[in-house]
């Protein structure tokens, strides 16, 4: 149940708070690409071996993953901008330790601390849906989700101009400088949310999905360095699985979980996710591909030549486009529902990559698919967290899109190690012990990334259809008057609202709730929805009692009074545990 103040409190928010929070959500994204234009030489710079390098950038990836949805949930429990001020924190503390050491273990702290930093996403599109109107809220959601790619894309020529004409410690230091910046203008621009989530935090199930993940990933990213068959990369797949499994029974049985994996189970909810690793695989394949293809050297008869900050402009153009596209897709969205929005979207990715197999012989073809590829994952990540935030309820949202980013990173996860895979095994030895990648290797990531669109294709065709836009109140099309008159109409609800809930605290869908007043009449009745939630206008003010039943449960009966102002009474009805019919 969310704790919340009357629905006016939530929609006063300021007009820097959409730009301010996409700022932030593209300087998290700046740390997973950072250090890309000096990967090759990060063992000189280090002192230490090619395979002892690469934690730096694996540490990143692993405390992001198990940042994502703790920080979620935290936001929902103590308060959204407070948590996304503390990301950004920890994310300078992280980038400023970096920036002061070339040593191995010291740099690994400080790219774990970085990595921190990702749940910021999630916090972001939480504190849009609290505090945005209707009409504002599709696209800027859509830009907070695609700040993802567009910091990645244009932390890459960026950085690579840093990296190529200064000392490459100056890249930490500016990354804190964007930090502090983005901490100061939210604390300036953006309000914290009044919706809060009952319960507490779930320090059991932070430290076992934290397990979990952590044994997951780490085979996942290492296994081209271990052996995918090796005894090491074997067991940590076998211990994540039987980590996972547990932590999954675990929170199932308690009544606040960090977690709610009933929820996440809805049809809606899962495909989303399922379908959200398949796109983040699609992305990261072009952010491996393009850069290596256009600074290859001429003589190998398919390399481009270039320098490595051409090649970081010639992939720009990925971000820019994803970034333009959060307009488009709220139009898109507002009369065809996010859903149709997900699957155009995959369907442009799928054409990028298609075409792309051609394109690969001029800089500016790189531009071009660069171009194509940024505007469908645009649309794809934009309608992500609106397939989210329309599933759950307000007090799940920052821990739903939490695991919704979680499952795009562990796309990308999977992306880095299939692609560095296929890329080495069709590397071509050109003597000295020098390999270089292949254009058949090149054009094989291409096919691997059209085949896991086609997979996210096939699953966002089975998401449920959701009413036309126009049938939902007219959320995305009504006009600024219209969508006015409706909010004035919630705001002057007098009655009761909650959530139906189960023994162990989940929502009961479809439970049928009716009011009665004090001379024993019906004075009203609903159906609880999805997420259990109900509401109930009152005739007057007085004493009530609100019964509740629905098929497999024990009747309730919970007395209440209303006093007849404005604001609802929040009431949640927990109805007892299963019946046993004879």
């Amino acid at each position: 149940m969310t704790h919340t103040t009357p629905d006016h409190a939530t929609r006063k928010a300021g007009g820097a708070v959409v730009p301010v929070l996409a700022f932030a959500g593209i300087v998290v994204a700046v740390m997973q690409t950072l250090l890309v234009p000096v990967i090759k030489d990060l063992p000189q710079l280090l002192g230490t071996a090619p395979s002892n390098a690469t934690w730096v950038l694996t540490s990143t990836l692993l405390s992001g993953a198990v940042a994502t949805p703790i920080m979620g949930r935290l936001g929902d429990l103590y308060g959204k901008r407070r948590m996304l001020i503390l990301s950004l924190s920890v994310m300078v503390a992280g980038a400023l330790v970096s920036a002061v050491t070339s040593q191995l273990l010291l740099m690994i702290v400080g790219r774990t601390l970085q990595g921190f930093a990702m749940g910021a996403i999630p916090l972001g599109i939480g504190l849009m849906r609290d505090m945005l109107p209707r009409e504002r809220l599709a696209s800027a959601m859509a830009l907070m989700s695609s700040s993802i790619g567009v910091g990645g894309g244009l932390a890459l020529p960026a950085a690579a101009l840093v990296a190529q004409h200064t000392d490459w410690h100056a890249l930490f230091y500016g990354a804190a400088g964007l930090g502090v910046l983005a901490i100061g203008l939210t604390l300036l621009a953006v309000p914290e949310s009044p919706a809060r989530a009952k319960g507490s935090f779930d320090h059991p199930g932070a430290a076992g999905l934290s397990a979990g993940l952590v044994l997951l990933l780490l085979p996942i990213t290492k296994g081209s360095d271990w052996g995918w068959s090796s005894g090491t990369t074997l067991g940590l797949f076998g211990a994540a699985l039987a980590v996972l499994l547990l932590w999954g029974v675990y929170e199932l049985r308690i009544p606040a979980p960090l977690v709610d994996l009933r929820t996440t189970a809805r049809r809606e909810v899962l495909l989303t996710n399922l379908a959200s690793i398949m796109v983040g695989v699609s992305f990261y394949v072009v952010s491996l591909v393009l850069p290596q293809l256009l600074q290859l050297p001429t003589a190998t008869g398919y390399g481009l030549g270039q320098s490595m900050v051409v090649a970081g402009l010639c992939v720009a153009p990925l971000g820019l486009t994803m970034m333009f596209t959060a307009p488009v897709y709220a139009r898109l969205s507002a009369r065809y529902g996010p859903r149709t929005t997900l699957i155009i979207g995959l369907l442009v990715i799928a054409v990028g990559y298609a075409g792309g197999l051609g394109l690969m012989h001029a800089a500016w073809q790189t531009i071009i698919t660069s171009m194509v590829l940024g505007a469908g994952i645009g649309l794809a990540y934009s309608s992500l967290p609106a397939l989210i935030v329309g599933a759950v309820p307000a007090s799940e949202t920052g821990a739903a899109n939490g695991l919704n980013t979680l499952m795009r990173s562990i796309g990308t996860s999977v992306s880095s190690a299939v692609i560095g895979m296929v890329l080495a095994n069709t590397a071509h030895d050109l003597g000295g012990g020098v390999a270089v990648p292949t254009m058949h290797g090149f054009r094989v990531s291409f096919l691997i990334a059209t085949a896991a669109v086609l997979v996210g294709l096939a699953l966002a065709v089975f998401l449920p259809r959701t009413p036309r836009p126009a049938a939902q109140h007219t959320q995305l099309r009504a006009s600024s008057e219209e969508d006015a008159v409706l909010e004035r109409a919630e705001e002057v609800l007098r009655g009761f609202r909650g959530r139906v809930l189960d023994a162990s605290g989940a929502p009961v869908a479809r439970a049928k709730v009716t009011l009665i007043d004090r001379r024993g009449r019906q004075a009203g009745s609903t159906l609880s929805g999805h997420d259990g939630g109900y509401a109930l206008p009152v005739p007057a003010e007085g004493p009530y009692v609100l019964a509740a039943r629905a098929a497999g449960h024990g009747p309730l009966a919970s007395a209440a009074t209303h006093a007849g102002d404005e604001r609802p009474v929040e009431l949640d009805l927990p109805l007892p545990g299963e019946t046993v019919t004879a």
